[in-house]
């Protein structure tokens, strides 16, 4: 298979600029390697003396000499950031959210990856079930790290029946591979009552142990349901004493390995503590927040960057009202934080509201999940202030759009209020909050 290569752009007075590449362009080979993905141009830019194969638009084809220093960028940036396909996911995991879509959504939410690439640049999770021998090799020669991936059991029968996959138990194997191979690994479990849980839970934790130091950490979150679930396996929710349960079996196995290497290792998601109401662990026993991007110490961390970012503030009488609208799960915190905040801002109201999920069912409580419409629907009737704040993973990313197609500047027409995305971090909620 031939891999041509588009570019899309060219960085001015770079090096590819200065050999007369052109957006348009297509790129064949380096130094005689056919290049199939943005690993192998990442790889082979790395020489000093490079033989570039460009194809013009004509057809025309220019063999460049390029000398330059050791790690130099080229500056060209291509159509496609992977610079090939993304691979479709082959399994039918019977917790997968995407599946659990309504209807009538944009066709890119429907598409489920299952590419280890991904996982390296963008920190997606993948099952291995679709990770070839080809796959294993390029990420153990390039030393492509960490590789995240969906556990979910260590039982081969058990992961079989869960991703609905003959392959998926055998996949196994090829965490052994990178193992040995001294490939970073970072681990997760979705957790599914009745399924992957007690007895199972203990003997996956247990195994997975075997994979230290190399496997860094492992998270445990709750399976999320949609009410979008008919035609799929049937599905509990986990109760207060379901989540009790977890804490505790995880909270034993960190003590134990703790004590042996220096880690906690498995980690249970934020939404453990809030649905068993207890208090989340200290920072200390994050291990570095290895996991955030599940849900693991995203508030510990929100509320310790809050609370550092206040204790600079010598506080002002200035009069402000805005409105704060979050999801379920955070609602508790940012009521809090904003209670801390009015002791040096006295005169500062923060009203926040937790917006319900209608559209995905009342279950999902994340605030990555709200829609546009149960947003404006639940808002229109309150008083808002100054200001409405936001967190930003209510849209897209680099977006200004939320899942239900809805724009920011129609939530701003509807509620006739300006918008304030809030990032990530406790610092920024501050300087939000503050107008800053």
């Amino acid at each position: 298979m031939t891999h041509e290569h588009i570019i899309r752009s060219v960085e001015e007075d770079g090096i590819g600029w200065e050999m007369g590449i052109e957006p348009g362009d297509k790129l064949l080979s380096i130094n005689g390697h056919e290049i199939e993905d943005i690993f192998d141009y990442r790889y082979y830019i790395e020489e000093e003396e490079l033989l570039v194969l460009i194809e013009k638009p004509d057809g025309e084809q220019w063999e460049l000499e390029i000398e330059k220093d050791e790690y130099e960028d080229l500056g060209l940036e291509f159509e496609q950031g992977l610079m090939d396909e993304y691979r479709h996911c082959h399994n039918k995991c019977i917790f997968c959210f995407i599946d659990q879509m309504p209807p009538g959504m944009r066709d890119t939410l429907y598409f489920k990856d299952d590419d280890s690439r991904l996982s390296f640049l963008q920190g997606n999770y993948v099952t291995l079930t679709n990770m070839s021998e080809h796959d294993i090799a390029r990420i153990i020669k390039y030393h492509l790290e960490p590789i995240n991936i969906s556990f979910q059991t260590m039982n081969p029968e058990l992961r079989c029946r869960m991703l609905h996959n003959r392959f998926a138990g055998e996949a196994l194997k090829k965490v052994d591979i990178l193992y040995e191979a001294g490939i970073e690994m970072n681990g997760q479990i979705v957790l599914c009552k009745g399924f992957n849980d007690g007895e199972e839970l203990e003997y996956s934790i247990r195994e997975l142990t075997k994979y230290l130091p190399n496997l860094r950490s492992v998270s445990v979150v709750p399976v999320g349901l949609s009410k979008y679930r008919e035609g799929l396996e049937p599905l509990e929710p986990f109760t207060k004493e379901d989540a009790k349960q977890v804490i505790q079996t995880i909270k034993k196995w960190q003590d134990r390995l703790y004590a042996e290497y220096g880690i906690h290792f498995i980690h249970a998601s934020d939404e453990w503590y809030l649905l068993a109401e207890e208090e989340l662990p200290e920072e200390s026993q994050y291990d570095g927040y290895l996991q955030l991007e599940n849900g693991v110490g995203m508030l510990r961390l929100l509320e310790n960057e809050f609370a550092e970012a206040l204790e600079l503030e010598t506080g002002d009488l200035i009069e402000r009202h805005l409105t704060a609208a979050t999801g379920m799960l955070a609602y508790p915190t940012i009521c809090r934080l904003m209670e801390q905040m009015c002791v040096k801002f006295p005169n500062t109201k923060v009203d926040v509201y937790p917006i319900r999920n209608y559209f995905f069912g009342e279950s999902i409580t994340v605030s990555g999940l709200i829609t546009g419409g149960d947003l404006m629907e639940q808002m229109k009737e309150r008083i808002l202030g100054e200001r409405l704040l936001i967190p930003c993973n209510m849209l897209r990313v680099d977006e200004d759009v939320f899942l239900d197609d809805y724009t920011l500047a129609d939530v701003e027409k509807a509620l006739q209020v300006p918008l304030n995305i809030v990032k990530s971090s406790g610092q920024d909620l501050l300087n939000t909050v503050l107008g800053r």
